[in-house]
Parts: C-alpha cells; structure tokens; sequence
C-alpha cells in the first residue's frame, strides 16, 4: 500500500498517481497529457482478467466446499464477528443433567473485562486435547483398539456453551497427539433425540464392542441404549450403529426419570454374565444400581445396590475398577481376587467433584464395602481438588495399565467463551495405582508418553530459599511447561517450631499471603515481573500439639488474573507425607490450564487461569518461601515443553477439505502469481 510518505519516492521513479485506484484527474491537469495517457483498451484488459480470475477462485472455494478461513488461521480476520453478549444463565439443569455453566456468575450482573484478541489467543493450549472449536465435557467410552486410542466425548458442534450435544470422536497412537473423526453419535432417534448422554466402552474376548451410552428421550426420560461399530475390521471406528431396540434400560419403580445415568465399562462374573452400575438417587442418598446381562441387549436389574451413602445427592459418571494392591500394575476391569482392592468412583452433582474410595468387592452379592466409611464414596478422598469433573476410566491393555480421562471446565464467563470460540478441554491421561503405602490413596500421574514433549531442560539444586523470599527461575518463556521439584524443611527450625491447635485450611482468606512457622512454600506459576498476576501451587505444614506435621498442598488462584469476570478460588487439601520422603510436585503448565501432583499424584490440583499480562514472553516461573522460621532447599527439573499434534482427519473422498486445499493450492498460487504479474506490467507499460 502506498502511503503518503512514500509518494515522491513513487513519482521520481516513472510512476504516475493515475495508476493508483484512488486517482480523479481535474481539468487541465498537466499529467493527462497524450505522451502519458493510458490506453482504454490495457486498463480494460487488467480488470477484466483481475475480476476473471477473482471469480475463478471464488468458483473453486464454493465448488470444493472449501472453509477457506479455517484452511488458512492467518485470514481469521475475514470472517471474525463481536459475540453475542450473553447473560449468566444455567445450563443442563433443566434438561436432566449436572450444571454445565460457571454456578458463580449464575443470576449475577457481571461486569465483562474487556478481553482483546491476544488475551484469548493465549488461553488456547497446546498439548491438551480438546476440539478445534465450540464447547466439550464429559469424557466418554475410551478404549485402545487396533493400535489405536479411541476418545469420545461430549460435544456442542454449534456454539461455545453447552447444548446441542454429539459424540465427538478423536483417535490416537499415544495418548498425545490426536486426528479428530467424525461425529460418532448424534441425537436422531426418539430415545436419545434430547440428548445423547455420557457412556462406556466394553471390548468382549471376541473383539466385539459394546458401547451403552444414556439417551434422553422426546420426554426427557433418561434410558440406557446399545451402539457399536458398523464395521470391526476399520482400526478407526468411524461408524457406529444404533441397536435396532433400543433402549435397553429404562428406569426402575422408584428411581426418578432423570435420575438414571451414565452406565460402566461392563465386568464379566464368574457365573459367565456381564455386570454394569449406573448412577442415581433415593431422596438424598447417593446409589449405584447393578445389572447383569449376557448379551448388552436383555438386563437384570439385582436386588443389590453396589453401593449407597447417605447425603450426597445424584450419582452421575460412576465408575468401577480393581487396583493390585502389589503398587506396580493396572488391572483389566474383570479381575477380582485377594490380591485387589475395587474403586468406586463417582461425580456428585451438587458440588461437581468426583470422589473416589477403596474397599471389597463381593461378586456372590454384588456389594461393595469401603475400607474407612469415614472416606467412603462422596464423603472423603478426591481425585482431584481443584476444576476436574465427570472422569471415566480404561483399561490399557497394550501397556497394562488404567488410565484415567477428566473434564477440565472453564472458570471465566460465558461472554468470553464465545468471544474466543471455544470453552473446555481435557486433562493430560492419568495413569492410576494403588499406593501400596498409604494403603488409602490411589496414585495419579500423567501418562509417559507426554515426556517426549519435552525440549530443553534447565536444571536447579539444592537453593537455599530464605524465609519471605521470591526467587526468579531463568527458564524463559514459562507457558508451556513441565516443572519437577523437591523441597526439604530445615530439620531445626521444625524441631522448634511451636505446636499449635488450630485447624489449617488451603481455602482460608488470603492463601498463600499468610505465613506460619513452616509454610507456605513453593512455585510461582504464570507470574508477571512485578507479580502483579501470580498463582502460587505451595506446601503448607502444620505442627500439630502432639508434635505430628500434617502437610497441606494448594494453589492459590486469587492472584492469577487482574480480570473480575474469572472465578478465583483458592484450592487444596492435606497430602500424605511419609518419613524420609521430600516434600515433591509436579507441575504441567500449559497456558489457562496448570495441573499440579503433590507426593507423587497422591494429591492433584487442576486449575483454569487467565491472566491478562502473565502471557507469551511476559509469563515468569519464581520459587518461593514464605514461611516466617525455616529455610527451604529446593531442587528443580524444568523442561520447555512442544505442542501435541491435533489435527483432523481426512480420509479421502469429497468432503475431505485439506486435502482439496493442498490440491487447490498451487491454483491459488498460480491465480495471485497472474494477477500480480498483470499489475507489474501494467505499471511498467
């Protein structure tokens, strides 16, 4: 573009303002003399062959069905649009489901921040699954089949809020990097026409699958319902079908019609039978319901529940799994013995946590019994304390091991989500183990396989921290991280540290700005230069008046943004922390999301947060204590992390649109090449 600065550097090289669009010569003008004077029929020629071709490439985008926009991300700017502002409304509630909006803002006058473009750019992560676009939950019916992992979840294919939802379907070789595929299920029978709800995955001895899933019907009724693959031999699952008669469960006498959801992976009982749970209620008390079956097309319903407790509401993702109490393997959802212990897991609607707990499993009664009631199901452990919801559970039996899926919502507005196009993703899979020295806990980590993201490593030992102080950890851009650290108490300032009563809590006013004799301490995450925005992920120890240390691990949000439409809490609980063990974590930061495992994932914390100044270049990674009486030592492994590869699939054929696009390519190419080439000899003629 020519700019005013540059036209007597246009005009003494032969160039004349005729030739610029904008050019109007007035009468006289003494540059409409005859020497210089255009040609009609050249000026025709070049819009006639400009407009030609523009036509053309035109013509080739609509014929090919080409989204040329999402084909090349540099020219969003030609279809970008202000969002509909919406206001905080809930979302699934009255459609039989746990509440998908953010439960803070709802029925609040928020005042939206003015997020720009970059801001949200940001957000977006880059090795956490989640779809190109639009709104995601509920993880669902994940298996490995024929060197391929398989991951189906919940899906609005049309906007950045819940609703319309589809299963969506990615593959993988590694758990890592995905192909997103076409839509497995969509609502378009009568029973699942309101709703093609959360599901399981079961693979029988003769490769067959079964996936049950819930289905809301065109009155709402929750039903259980059969789909599977139409062809076995495609490793990529891409059709399904739907069981002729379906549903195949629909609620009992006495369990209310939207209270009856989201079926198990299947188990196979000694007496030749395959057994299900599925979540629900009684009033107020929390149950799982148990069926056998011997085809996944005709149920008994037993005269057992698995399980029940009292208080805690709506059972929904229920899942159910053996743990080898040997630490060191996974287990097939089938095997029981004297050498396991069952898990029993489940998502509590009202408070929207998932809670797990250990115990025996007796298959003559189909009953479970927890090892402590005082953490039985609902009521004790987590799997995670911070924003982690509706997991479901596989066996892998390529690497014997169970991993572990779980939704990771957002925590900003609704308004922002449609700015940015996008609203969810997925938590890195887990692996999960019986800690076999607690004997209480289960073990989660993320999968091996997201340490060949890693690049360059920067490596800290043994820094003296001083009570109070904030160290700077030269890493870098600190965006895209994954963090190792140990971190070890002065043992006599923790012999004289005074004993006390009073009860610690990670969810206390001012996080991890209150000092105690011994804590906090920890890692600063997403921090700006003048820690204006930061989110610390800290130890706290207590010392309790029989002199016994009781460990804390929590991340403190409500410093992490300067922006108030984001819900910043403040998230933990008490971690185990053995004789001779280092106070551990570990930490992947990936933009918005930070997913931190404390005492090797004996206790998890996910977080979501969106600073407006910690991003890009700006983030910084700081150690620090702030602890009144002790020094910390802490050791540190950081690695620059690469994005995963997340892309769709296409297979071939005519809706297969990139690969049009790498075809049509060099069109494009030849087209704009022609038409700047026009240019050029027009100017110079």
């Amino acid at each position: 573009m020519v700019t005013f600065n540059h036209f007597p550097t246009f005009f003494a090289s032969g160039h004349h303002p005729e030739n610029l669009p904008f050019y109007s010569p007035l009468p006289g003008d003494p540059l409409q003399s005859p020497s210089i004077q255009r040609r009609p029929v050249k000026r025709t020629l070049l819009i006639s062959s400009g407009f030609f071709l523009v036509c053309l490439l035109v013509a080739i985008i609509v014929q090919n069905n080409v989204d040329f926009v999402a084909t090349f991300p540099g020219l969003s700017f030609l279809s970008s649009k202000s969002p509909e502002i919406l206001p905080p409304v809930s979302r699934g509630v009255s459609e039989g489901v746990s509440e998908k909006a953010n439960r803070h803002f709802i029925g609040q006058n928020l005042a939206y921040f003015p997020w720009n473009n970059s801001m949200l750019s940001w957000q977006r992560t880059a090795f956490h699954f989640q779809p190109e676009e639009n709104w995601m939950n509920d993880p669902n019916g994940p298996l490995y089949y024929n060197g391929w992992y398989h991951f189906f979840y919940q899906y609005n294919p049309r906007a950045a809020v819940w609703g319309n939802i589809v299963w969506g379907h990615a593959v993988s070789t590694d758990l890592i990097h995905w192909l997103h595929l076409p839509l497995a299920l969509v609502p378009d029978q009568w029973y699942d026409i309101n709703g093609v709800w959360t599901g399981s995955a079961t693979i029988l001895p003769d490769g067959r699958i079964m996936m049950l899933y819930t289905g809301s019907t065109k009155e709402h009724v929750q039903v259980q319902n059969l789909a599977y693959p139409a062809n076995l031999s495609d490793p990529l699952l891409i059709d399904w079908v739907k069981f002729s008669g379906n549903p195949v469960l629909v609620p009992p006498p006495g369990i209310d019609f939207r209270d009856f959801r989201d079926p198990t992976t299947a188990w196979f009982t000694s007496e030749g039978k395959w057994r299900i749970a599925i979540g629900s209620k009684v009033n107020r008390t929390g149950i799982s319901l148990v069926y056998d079956t011997e085809d996944f097309k005709h149920f008994q319903l037993l005269d057992n529940l698995l399980c029940a407790v009292a208080g805690t509401g709506m059972w929904e993702c229920l899942d159910f799994f053996p743990v080898s109490k040997d630490g060191k393997i996974g287990l097939d959802t089938s095997v029981n013995g004297p050498d396991v212990k069952h898990v029993v897991k489940t998502s509590l609607d009202d408070d929207r946590h998932d809670y797990y707990s250990l115990g025996t499993y007796d298959e003559k009664t189909a009953t479970w019994v927890p090892d402590n009631p005082k953490i039985d199901v609902g009521i004790g452990l987590r799997y995670d304390y911070g924003l982690f919801y509706a997991s479901k559970s596989f066996f892998d039996h390529k690497k014997g091991r169970r991993v572990l899926w779980g939704w990771i919502g957002e925590a900003d507005s609704e308004y922002a989500d449609v700015q940015k196009g996008w609203a969810s993703l997925q938590g890195i899979p887990r692996t999960v183990l019986f800690d076999n020295k607690t004997g209480t806990n289960l073990l989660q980590w993320p999968v091996e396989e997201i340490e060949n993201l890693r690049q360059r490593s920067h490596a800290f030992h043994n820094l003296v921290i001083h009570p109070g102080s904030v160290v700077p950890l030269e890493v870098g851009s600190s965006t895209q991280l994954d963090i190792f650290a140990e971190f070890e108490l002065d043992k006599e300032a923790v012999a004289k540290a005074i004993e006390t009563n009073v009860e610690f809590s990670c969810q206390r006013r001012g996080g991890a700005a209150i000092r105690g004799a011994l804590g906090p301490f920890g890692l600063l995450v997403l921090a700006d230069e003048t820690l204006s925005e930061h989110t610390p992920v800290y130890f706290y120890v207590a010392k309790g008046q029989n002199g016994t240390l009781k460990t804390f691990f929590c991340t403190d949000e409500s410093r992490s943004s300067e922006a108030n439409d984001v819900y910043k809490p403040i998230y933990g609980s008490s971690v185990p922390v053995l004789e001779g063990e280092k106070f551990s974590l570990r930490i992947l930061v990936d933009h918005s999301v930070v997913e931190s495992f404390a005492q090797g994932g004996r206790t998890c914390i996910t977080s979501r947060v969106y600073p407006t100044k910690a991003i890009y270049g700006a983030a910084r990674l700081f150690v620090f204590n702030n602890a009144k009486d002790t020094n910390i030592t802490a050791s540190l492994t950081i690695w620059q992390m690469n994005p995963a590869f997340i892309r769709p699939y296409h297979p071939g054929g005519d809706h297969d649109s990139s690969k049009s696009c790498v075809v049509l390519l060099p069109i494009y190419l030849f087209l704009l090449v022609s038409l700047l080439h026009l240019i050029k000899w027009d100017v110079q003629v």
